[in-house]
Protein backbone atom coordinates (compact mmCIF):
# COMPACT_ATOMS: atom_id res chain seq x y z
CA UNK A 1 0.00 0.00 0.00
CA UNK A 2 1.27 3.07 -1.01
CA UNK A 3 2.00 5.68 2.13
CA UNK A 4 1.81 9.63 1.36
CA UNK A 5 3.64 12.02 3.42
CA UNK A 6 2.54 15.77 2.72
CA UNK A 7 5.10 18.48 4.11
CA UNK A 8 5.93 22.35 3.66
CA UNK A 9 2.53 24.00 5.32
CA UNK A 10 2.94 26.49 7.27
CA UNK A 11 1.59 30.25 8.30
CA UNK A 12 1.94 32.94 5.71
CA UNK A 13 0.29 36.53 5.76
CA UNK A 14 -1.59 37.16 2.25
CA UNK A 15 -0.05 37.81 -0.97
CA UNK A 16 2.70 35.34 0.15
CA UNK A 17 3.61 31.76 -1.47
CA UNK A 18 4.50 28.43 0.09
CA UNK A 19 5.24 24.99 -1.90
CA UNK A 20 3.92 21.15 -0.73
CA UNK A 21 5.63 18.47 -1.60
CA UNK A 22 3.88 15.08 -1.53
CA UNK A 23 6.23 12.36 -0.71
CA UNK A 24 4.91 8.72 -1.76
CA UNK A 25 6.39 5.11 -1.02
CA UNK A 26 5.72 2.51 -3.22
CA UNK A 27 6.62 1.94 -7.00
CA UNK A 28 3.49 2.76 -8.51
CA UNK A 29 3.52 6.71 -7.69
CA UNK A 30 4.74 6.88 -11.56
CA UNK A 31 2.11 4.98 -12.89
CA UNK A 32 -0.77 7.14 -11.60
CA UNK A 33 -2.40 10.55 -11.44
CA UNK A 34 -2.38 12.24 -8.43
CA UNK A 35 -3.70 15.39 -7.01
CA UNK A 36 -3.93 17.60 -4.46
CA UNK A 37 -6.77 18.67 -1.60
CA UNK A 38 -7.69 20.38 1.31
CA UNK A 39 -9.97 20.63 3.90
CA UNK A 40 -10.94 23.81 6.13
CA UNK A 41 -12.47 24.01 9.30
CA UNK A 42 -16.24 22.85 9.08
CA UNK A 43 -16.23 22.49 5.62
CA UNK A 44 -15.85 19.13 3.21
CA UNK A 45 -12.57 18.05 1.37
CA UNK A 46 -12.78 19.56 -2.11
CA UNK A 47 -10.69 19.34 -4.64
CA UNK A 48 -7.43 21.58 -5.47
CA UNK A 49 -5.62 20.24 -8.21
CA UNK A 50 -4.78 17.12 -10.31
CA UNK A 51 -0.98 16.07 -12.50
CA UNK A 52 -1.60 13.10 -15.21
CA UNK A 53 1.14 10.29 -14.36
CA UNK A 54 3.61 11.53 -16.63
CA UNK A 55 2.58 15.34 -16.36
CA UNK A 56 1.80 16.70 -19.29
CA UNK A 57 -2.05 17.34 -18.31
CA UNK A 58 -3.10 19.65 -15.06
CA UNK A 59 -6.58 20.40 -13.39
CA UNK A 60 -7.37 23.05 -11.19
CA UNK A 61 -10.08 24.30 -8.96
CA UNK A 62 -11.15 27.57 -10.22
CA UNK A 63 -10.83 29.20 -7.04
CA UNK A 64 -7.35 28.55 -7.32
CA UNK A 65 -6.44 28.91 -11.05
CA UNK A 66 -3.91 31.02 -12.42
CA UNK A 67 -2.36 31.16 -8.21
CA UNK A 68 -1.22 27.50 -7.92
CA UNK A 69 0.88 25.09 -10.21
CA UNK A 70 0.51 21.53 -9.70
CA UNK A 71 4.19 19.44 -10.51
CA UNK A 72 6.06 16.08 -10.22
CA UNK A 73 8.95 14.20 -9.82
CA UNK A 74 8.57 10.75 -10.57
CA UNK A 75 12.48 9.68 -10.04
CA UNK A 76 11.90 11.15 -6.72
CA UNK A 77 8.21 9.86 -6.25
CA UNK A 78 6.98 13.56 -5.03
CA UNK A 79 4.78 15.97 -6.55
CA UNK A 80 4.45 19.37 -5.24
CA UNK A 81 1.85 22.26 -4.74
CA UNK A 82 3.39 26.09 -5.34
CA UNK A 83 0.81 28.26 -3.96
CA UNK A 84 1.33 32.03 -4.96
CA UNK A 85 -0.42 35.33 -4.30
CA UNK A 86 -2.56 33.42 -0.96
CA UNK A 87 -5.76 34.09 0.47
CA UNK A 88 -7.59 33.79 4.10
CA UNK A 89 -10.09 31.94 2.07
CA UNK A 90 -6.82 29.14 1.28
CA UNK A 91 -6.29 28.56 5.09
CA UNK A 92 -6.75 25.03 5.06
CA UNK A 93 -5.46 21.49 5.79
CA UNK A 94 -3.87 19.80 2.46
CA UNK A 95 -4.05 16.48 1.48
CA UNK A 96 -2.51 14.79 -1.76
CA UNK A 97 -4.24 11.62 -2.94
CA UNK A 98 -5.49 9.72 -6.40
CA UNK A 99 -7.93 12.15 -8.30
CA UNK A 100 -10.54 9.77 -8.47
CA UNK A 101 -12.78 12.67 -9.77
CA UNK A 102 -11.02 12.93 -12.41
CA UNK A 103 -9.30 9.58 -13.21
CA UNK A 104 -11.38 6.73 -11.31
CA UNK A 105 -9.76 4.10 -9.28
CA UNK A 106 -9.74 4.34 -5.67
CA UNK A 107 -8.03 6.53 -3.09
CA UNK A 108 -5.08 6.08 -0.92
CA UNK A 109 -5.07 5.75 2.73
CA UNK A 110 -5.26 9.07 3.37
CA UNK A 111 -2.03 10.97 5.02
CA UNK A 112 -1.91 13.45 7.97
CA UNK A 113 -2.12 16.25 5.86
CA UNK A 114 0.15 19.70 5.79
CA UNK A 115 -2.01 22.94 7.62
CA UNK A 116 -1.81 26.15 5.45
CA UNK A 117 -2.79 28.97 7.75
CA UNK A 118 -2.89 32.53 5.42
CA UNK A 119 -3.42 35.86 7.70
CA UNK A 120 -5.14 38.67 6.16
Amino acid sequence: QVQLVESGGGLVQAGGSLRLSCAASGRTFSRKAMGWFRQAPGKEREFVAAISKNGDTTYYADSVKGRFTISRDNAKNTMYLQMNRLKSEDTAVYYCNVPVEYYGGNYYDWGQGTQVTVSS
